[in-house]
């Protein structure tokens, strides 16, 4: 978006056409009033409506005295509701299982339409006219109140139906279905039932036996299906019951002639068997490995002279008693070690009894080694007489394989047709018992039961006196004015071309306007947008370009009120120039209103001068998420005006066209009753982001030319700008506002 449209020299021709055009409103309403000759006169034919008031009047009184005493000879109709609700759950103390925690069943809106139509069943109708007994009343048969000649005569022309061509039964369901109405609550499972009748009990009556003959035909239906579900499942039942039993007895049969007998745990006496086996042989291997392992412990213990120090060793009895001896002996040998030498018959005769006990220890623990290889041999005998019992078994197992499965065959398919009749069984007796309940559960119950109306449903007298009176006044005041106009055009078609000079002139400024142009070439004059044409009368450059411009334009935003939350300022003035135009702008609204300042142009040495922060960060900043949204926001030291910056000195200017901007400036008006962005020249800045909901304030150089001024309001309208205001000229430092009740210079 560039506004390089102060260049006049290349906009000269679109400038020419704009002005050159005259204004539209002034030749819209010429199709309505074309001329004080050929207007559309209303005192005229006001008179005339005057003078021919009989003609409004008459018909008007007449038609009024009419339907009035037709209202009052129609005989009434009085209208009764019952309302049901349909929440198709079933009454579970009822139900043959007494499962309570059943869901509710999902009722959709075809299912309640669907119920609305049972309402409306044939059926259903011929029970109730039965019940209430409507064929005897004349009301409904039209044939009891006696012969009527006009209804025969219009039968004949086709407008009607004759009586006599149907049957009675016809005749009072015909009847009966006029004044009947059902139909479904929206955005609800209540269905209304209405009935109309001249009698308002028997309108009451009848619209409660709807409702409840509702109620007992769903329920006789659910009977009905319970009994025939009853019915075949007999049938299957016993087709099954013959099948389970040729099933099992095939089963047993094979069994016995396969030797396949089944022991306990459900298994068969081979694989149990072969179970024991395995058992007893794991108990074998488990003995022969334990006693090999102690004799062998024993062995080394022997062969390298250490203690022996084994369980199998502390249990025997003898070698506890010669290890008590042998403790009693060293005890003695030394007590006499510390009187007597080595070489002393005492100490020897000691020394020599503790060898003969440790001998003695060892060929008792060689025996208890011999002893637990025996056992080992006994336990290998034991290991190898299983494992032949084990691998006979196998092959016997094996050779049974074959009939295994034919026999696991037999006893699934015995066990599916089990399951299935075990099944109908139970099907059958919660059929037979629905069957057998006399009130069975139904997908609806009444809610709201009919009562006696005292007020007539029709005919509705007040509308249709109303709308016959007005109708009357209407059409015959339109006649009377259709006539009045054909006279009154007839003379104006003669007298059209007289009047050649009432020709819209001009104004003023756009006549001057061309007077400053270049003559124009001879061409085929150009259409200009009506947009283009309502924007060339926003600039004014006439208008006086004081300090009191900023303060009218700042009064009319503050009128405006939510139409004028976000203003754009941009031109062709320096930067600075438009900065504190903006400021001045914006002190001049803070005063009434929450104003902020955002300078999208660049880091303005007036914005930052009175800003309470100047090295605060801006949208750069925030957008690259080096900064939170309240730090970007200052204040203006000499009023009540927020200042936003678009960053720090030698920010990146890619950063500003990021949508997140136009995200933070949509928080800001959330915030602030009104939000300035200063745009400054807008050569780099996404148009979106300026026009979206915005209403331009432009401040020109102050050499640009008027219609340069236009052309820039065009294309600004055009760009997608809510409305453009032009300036005169933009403030000058002598015409900054301070903060206070007046404007002063700085």
């Amino acid at each position: 978006m560039r506004l390089a449209f102060w260049r006049f020299g290349k906009d000269r021709a679109v400038v020419r056409r704009a002005l050159a055009k005259p204004a539209p409103a002034a030749a819209e309403p010429a199709s309505a009033a074309v001329s004080p000759a050929g207007d559309l006169d209303l005192p005229a034919l006001g008179h005339a409506l005057m003078r021919r008031r009989s003609w409004i009047i008459v018909p008007t009184v007449l038609a009024f005295t009419l339907s009035l005493a037709a209202v009052n000879m129609v005989t009434p109709r009085y209208k009764s509701e019952a309302r049901i609700l349909i929440d198709g759950r079933e009454n579970v103390f009822l139900r043959p299982s007494g499962e309570r925690n059943e869901e509710r069943n999902v009722v959709d809106p075809e299912a309640v339409t669907s119920q609305v139509q049972l309402l409306l069943s044939r059926d259903l109708a011929r029970e109730i006219i039965k019940k209430n007994k409507l064929a005897e009343r004349p009301e409904f048969d039209p044939v009891l109140q006696g012969f009527s000649p006009l209804k025969s005569l219009l039968a004949l022309f086709g407008i009607g139906r004759d009586p006599f061509s149907l049957t009675p039964e016809e005749r009072v369901l015909e009847a009966y279905y006029e004044r009947l109405q059902a139909y479904a609550v929206d955005k609800s499972r209540v269905i209304v039932v209405e009935f109309q009748s001249r009698d308002p009990e028997l309108a009451a009556r009848v619209a409660n036996s709807i409702a409840e003959g509702y109620l007992v035909l769903q329920q006789n239906a659910r009977q009905e299906q319970a009994k025939t579900a009853s019915q075949w499942l007999a049938g299957e039942i016993e087709n099954l019951r013959k099948k389970v039993a040729d099933a099992e007895s095939r089963v047993e049969d094979f069994r016995s002639k396969s030797s396949l007998f089944i022991g306990t745990n459900n298994t068969s006496l081979s694989n149990q068997q072969m179970g024991e086996l395995n058992t007893q042989l794991n108990n074998a291997r488990a003995l022969k490995a334990d006693a090999e392992t102690k004799a062998r412990l024993i062995r080394e213990m022997l062969q390298s002279g250490k203690p022996i120090e084994a369980s199998e060793i502390f249990n025997s009895e003898l070698i506890r008693r010669l290890s008590e001896q042998r403790v009693t002996l060293r005890a003695q040998l030394a007590e006499q070690s510390s009187t007597l030498l080595d070489n002393h018959p005492r100490i020897k005769e000691l020394k020599a009894q503790l060898a003969d006990l440790d001998r003695q220890l060892r060929e008792e623990a060689s025996k208890i080694s011999r002893s637990l290889d025996n056992d080992a041999r006994v336990a290998g005998g034991r290991v190898e007489a299983l494992s032949a019992s084990l691998d006979q078994l196998k092959k016997q197992a094996s050779s049974y394989n074959g009939q295994d499965v034919q026999l696991r065959a037999l006893e699934r398919e015995a066990k599916a047709q089990r399951d299935l009749l075990e099944s109908y069984l139970a099907k059958y007796r919660e059929a037979n018992t629905r069957e057998n309940i006399d009130a069975g559960p139904s997908d609806g119950r009444i809610i709201s039961r009919a009562s006696v109306s005292n007020t007539p449903a029709y005919p509705k007298k007040l509308p249709i006196v109303l709308i016959a009176t007005l109708a009357t006044l209407l059409l015959s005041s339109g006649l009377i004015i259709t006539g009045e106009l054909l006279r009154m055009t007839a003379p104006r078609a003669a007298a059209a071309p007289v009047a050649p000079q009432a020709t819209a002139r001009p104004p003023v400024r756009a006549a001057a306007a061309e007077t400053r142009d270049e003559p124009e070439t001879e061409s085929e004059p150009e259409e200009v947008e009506p947009e283009a044409e309502a924007a060339s009368i926003a600039p004014q450059p006439e208008a006086p370009a004081a300090i009191g411009e900023i303060e009218q334009l700042a009064t009319e935003l503050r009128r405006a009120g939510a139409d004028a939350r976000k203003v754009t300022v941009l031109g062709t003035a320096s930067s600075e120039s438009m900065a504190l135009t903006t400021l001045t702008l914006a002190r001049l609204m803070a005063r009434e209103a929450k104003v902020a300042v955002v300078d999208l142009a660049a880091a303005s040495p007036t914005l930052t001068a009175v800003s309470t922060d100047p090295g605060a960060p801006g949208f750069a900043e925030l957008m690259q998420g080096e900064a939170t949204f309240s730090e970007i926001i200052t204040r203006d030291r000499l009023s009540r005006v927020n200042l936003v910056s678009a960053g720090r000195p030698g920010f990146d200017r890619t950063q500003l066209q990021s949508p997140r901007v136009a995200l933070a400036i949509d928080a800001l008006l959330s915030v602030y009753d009104h939000v300035l962005l200063d745009a400054g020249a807008a050569s780099d800045l996404p148009a979106d982001l300026l026009t979206a909901h915005a209403r331009a304030v432009v401040v020109p150089d102050a050499s640009m030319a008027d219609d340069a001024r236009r052309v820039m309001c065009e294309q600004l309208a055009a760009v997608g700008f809510s409305e453009v205001t032009m300036l005169t000229k933009p403030c000058e430092p002598s015409d900054a506002v301070e903060p206070g009740p007046r404007v002063v210079a700085a």
